[in-house]
């Protein structure tokens, strides 16, 4: 198993796959990646050289945000939403949809307090 940014990539998979295992890499960044390095996007990751494998490594920290980095810049972000009391802040403090979402229904999940929900009649 190959091993970027600190993240495994299954190498069974072809590259352009492999490559969206990895947070803040879709498909579009992934087949970019393949391209700008001139390597095989079908090619099956366990097939790599250490040599692509360390091109790949040094293409991702120096020009994009993944992983780590992205995962502490979204949570900065919400905690300063949350510290300046927006009403997205709002939103993420207590737990509920913070995007529009309706939450009369299909909130179940991230809804606050626990609601006791009509059982289905027979």
């Amino acid at each position: 198993m190959p091993r970027l940014v600190g993240v495994d990539i299954p190498g069974k998979k072809r590259l352009v796959i492999a490559l969206t295992y990895i947070q803040g890499l879709g498909n579009a960044l992934a087949s970019e990646i393949c391209q700008r390095l001139a390597l095989n996007p079908d090619v099956r990751c366990e097939s790599l050289s250490s040599d692509d494998l360390a091109r790949i490594n040094s293409l991702l920290t120096s020009e994009y945000v993944v992983e780590g980095d992205l995962r502490r810049q979204v949570q900065n972000d919400i905690k300063r939403l949350i510290s300046i009391n927006c009403y997205r802040g709002q939103r993420h403090r207590s737990g509920l949809p913070c995007r529009g979402q309706r939450t009369r229904t299909n909130a179940r999940t991230r809804k606050g307090k626990k609601k006791t929900v009509a059982g289905k009649k027979k």
